[in-house]
């Protein structure tokens, strides 16, 4: 390629080995030696575990162990971290904070929780005979009541004793002063009770993991699916107890992600303290039918809203009340999604005074994590639902509400009411380039032609101020060889957005070289020293400003030494 690399339309490096076959996935993985695992999961949504019986499963040819919670105990193997803090904004209330914050063990020990909570672990020469050993595992279960919705939680049966009405946390941001005094004075409140429901994700590759220990060097070696191999090192560290250059995470082609893959789960554990019992690698290979059971899911909030108008139908102020469904346990950044993005509430509506409050709930069920826009796709959708709810009420159409209420060009910068300051945009134009494209006037008769087949045909609006690139730094680095090849080692972690692609390209537009001649490393914590991972649409706009500063910083280098 001759020119500018950058936005050229060549082909990706990635695909001619993803399309003949020749992806290095986890469960392409083969080691020298390696045993298979299967989890025993529970069958119930809350049960008391009164006895594991393995005697038979022990005594099969080519069963290596039975590993239960009271093992994993007696090995003294930490809890999956969760997260330490809870992210505020402008405000929180008296009592916010954490309620209670259990334990995660890897193995559940005294009582399962949710149906696919891991219980026990056979480790065989082949995952055919795991399998088969698995049946002969007897585990004795009294059931306990249990509660699996979102509205049943507060009250109901305990998931955990510690927690009073299965709070975990309580989170509260923005002006409640300032939102009490608007709806004091309003003309009209509109309310809206909305339901974001459980998402189970099921990327394109199932889970799975390969866990490896140096006996000589007291190191481990995961192999798994992650969008942040740095993260996960370092969370293993603290299960292991020991220090993060103890701990090493290979990570090669992931298929799909989006939040999911992020945090530590309880089998990437197993593995590893499989391996260091056994003295030789394991691996475990989840399947469909078990990741809907213990995959982190997402979403699963019930949401009560309020806004206040005056009486030429502006907005006032807004109130969001949120029970957020955790799952049974806290998962390493549960907490993230219905808290931090919540600062999308906001939309791109002028509204003065905003205040939200979020009661993070235990229940029977997986617990979640972020995925997909963390809390931000559930924030527009309660707003823009309740923008129609008060067009209805008004007798106003939904368009010409909006377009009162929208944040005017000479209002920017913008400082909404939970903190986020929007730079620049044109909403109101926005919203017409929109109707007009969706031709707004001849909705009636493209409803009416509907209906004449039987189909029912409608119009929806909504407006999303997206907030990207988060705010952490990410690292790179570049090695240049005497040949003139180029290798680029970066924190982040493609799951199949083509980064070897993409960052090839900048980089060979910065130093006048083609793509070609760049190979990226990512996935590898020992020769990519630090990262932050790949996460919040931040890939090209951190690590790809990351890389071009070391590209400018190779040719400063370069260049005294080419003269």
């Amino acid at each position: 390629m001759t020119g500018n690399a950058l936005g050229q339309p060549l082909r990706r490096k990635e695909d001619r080995r993803l399309l003949l076959g020749a992806g290095s996935y986890t469960a392409d993985l083969a080691l020298p030696g390696q045993a298979h695992a299967v989890i025993l999961r529970s069958p119930h949504a809350h049960a008391r575990i009164e006895a594991i019986d393995a005697s038979a499963a022990r005594a099969m040819p080519g069963v290596l162990a039975v590993l239960t919670g009271a093992d994993l105990a007696s090995d003294r193997v930490g809890a999956i971290p969760a997260a330490t803090e809870l992210i505020r904004y402008t405000g929180t209330a008296p009592d916010a904070g954490f309620v209670f914050r259990p334990d995660h063990p890897a193995l559940a020990r005294d009582r399962a929780r949710f149906v696919g909570d891991p219980v026990a672990m056979v480790v065989a020469e082949t995952a055919a005979t795991a399998r088969d050993a698995a049946e002969r595992v007897t585990i004795d279960y009294t059931v306990l009541p249990s509660v699996t919705l979102t509205d049943a939680a507060i009250g109901g049966p305990p998931v955990w004793d510690q927690a009073a009405d299965n709070v975990c946390f309580r989170w509260s941001a923005g002006d409640a002063e300032a939102v009490e005094a608007a709806f004091a004075v309003a003309h009209r409140v509109v309310r809206l009770r909305v339901v974001n429901n459980r998402v189970y994700v099921g990327s394109l590759e199932d889970r799975g993991a390969i866990g490896e220990f140096d006996a000589a060097t007291g190191r481990y070696t995961l192999r798994t699916g992650s969008q942040m191999p740095h993260q996960l090192r370092d969370a293993l560290a603290e299960v292991f107890a020991v220090g993060q250059d103890r701990v090493r995470v290979l990570i090669a082609d992931v298929g799909g992600s989006f939040g999911i893959k992020n945090a530590l789960y309880p089998e990437q554990v197993l593995v590893l303290w499989a391996a260091r019992r056994l003295g030789r690698p394991v691996s475990w290979i989840g399947e469909r039918g078990e990741g809907m059971l213990s995959d982190y899911q997402a979403r699963d909030n019930v949401s009560e809203a309020a806004l206040a108008m005056d009486e030429a139908g502006r907005f006032l102020a807004l109130r969001v009340a949120t029970t957020a469904n955790l799952g049974a346990y806290l998962a390493p950044k549960g907490q993230l999604s219905p808290t931090t993005n919540t600062q999308a509430l906001a939309g791109v509506y002028r509204l003065a005074a905003i205040h939200v409050g979020v009661t993070g709930v235990f229940t029977n069920t997986a617990p979640t994590e972020v995925y997909r826009g963390a809390g931000r796709p559930e924030a527009v959708y309660l707003l823009e639902r309740l923008v129609d709810a008060a067009a209805r009420q008004v007798g106003c159409d939904p368009a010409a509400l909006r377009r009162r209420n929208l944040i005017p060009p000479d209002a920017l910068p913008y400082r909404t009411a939970l903190g986020l300051v929007y730079d620049s945009g044109d909403f109101p134009a926005l919203l017409d380039a929109a109707l007009a494209r969706a031709d707004l006037a001849g909705c009636p008769a493209r409803r009416a032609d509907a209906a004449a087949r039987g189909r029912l045909r409608g119009l929806g609006i909504a407006q999303y101020c997206e907030r990207v690139a988060g705010s952490w730094s990410e690292h790179a680095w570049l090695e240049l060889a005497p040949s003139g090849r180029v290798t680029a080692l970066v924190g982040t972690m493609s799951n199949g957005q083509g980064h070897e692609t993409a960052f090839a390209q900048l980089i060979a537009a910065a130093l006048g070289i083609d793509p070609d001649e760049v190979e990226v490393v990512q996935g590898d914590t020992d020769r990519v020293k630090s990262g932050h991972g790949t996460g919040g649409s931040a890939s090209l706009s951190i690590a790809g400003a990351a890389l071009g500063e070391a590209s400018a910083d190779l040719v400063r280098r370069a260049l005294p030494l080419a003269a």
